[in-house]
């Protein structure tokens, strides 16, 4: 089965799960005390609370960097140290628990003091774009649940097109304020194209969530490994955090332009 979301794509794409009976498999799911434990098979159960530990690993990290306030030394390194974790948990072939779960530590350390230092500029404005958050993750699993948005090749062709165009635009902002080039170029900053491109970043950043729920329901109906729960968190984190990191930058757009 082919993944459409890039973080996924390690778990989903052309898996070699052992060959399980189908009537067995849908005897041990439609039990009452089904569960990963009796079946070896990833639940959207099992999802949830990798997630959940995922969220309050990150949560204590970013409240341990908000009361330290921690300087932009620290911050960077965290951010270089997330990519880094990133990068391998996604193309790694062996899950490892352990990886994810310091990805989500040094995403909040990041997270957590960008979000502290932004909040003394603009009051308000982390509780804001959790909550911000909070709204599009929700709006997002309603759309896909009630089948208001549906995940096709052309759907998805399209999502991951805007994304790559929109990393490039980043990388453009990022090399022509190495430069002196203003505020990258006038694409992130206040001004120009900036306010539009960070709706553009919140819309991206939301849909990608229906991806990871498609693929995650894929998985469970696949009979993937339960195993495969932490790698399926790892790729709904990854979005969660990319979103509130788009969400954060559009109100501080926002409220430096008042």
């Amino acid at each position: 089965m082919q993944s459409s979301n890039p973080v996924l794509n390690r778990s989903f794409k052309n898996p070699n799960y052992p060959a399980v009976d189908s009537n067995k498999l849908e005897e041990l799911y439609s039990a009452p005390a089904a569960s990963s434990a009796r079946t070896g098979r990833m639940t959207i159960d099992d999802v949830v609370t990798r997630t959940g530990i995922l969220l309050g690993v990150l949560l204590i990290a970013g409240g341990f960097a908000w009361t330290l306030n921690l300087g932009g030394g620290i911050v960077m390194i965290s951010l270089l140290a997330g990519f880094a974790l990133a990068m391998v948990n996604t193309f790694s072939k062996t899950i490892r628990p352990g990886l994810i779960v310091a990805y989500a530590a040094v995403q909040g350390i990041a997270l957590g003091s960008i979000s502290h230092v932004l909040n003394g500029a603009y009051p308000g404005i982390a509780g804001q774009a959790v909550m911000g958050t909070i709204c599009a993750f929700i709006g997002m699993l309603f759309a896909y649940r009630s089948g208001r948005i549906r995940v096709t090749p052309k759907f998805t062709k399209m999502l991951i097109g805007a994304a790559i165009g929109y990393f490039l635009l980043g990388l453009a902002s990022m090399i022509g304020s190495f430069f002196g080039l203003g505020s990258g170029l006038g694409l992130f900053g206040i001004s120009g194209f900036g306010p539009m491109i960070a709706v553009a970043g919140v819309a991206l950043a939301s849909f990608f969530l229906i991806l990871d729920f498609d693929q995650i329901q894929k998985g469970v109906a696949a009979g993937a490994p339960e195993q495969e729960s932490w790698r399926a968190a790892f790729g709904l984190m990854v979005t969660i955090v990319w979103l509130y990191m788009e969400i954060l930058r559009l109100l501080s757009i926002l409220r430096g332009r008042d």
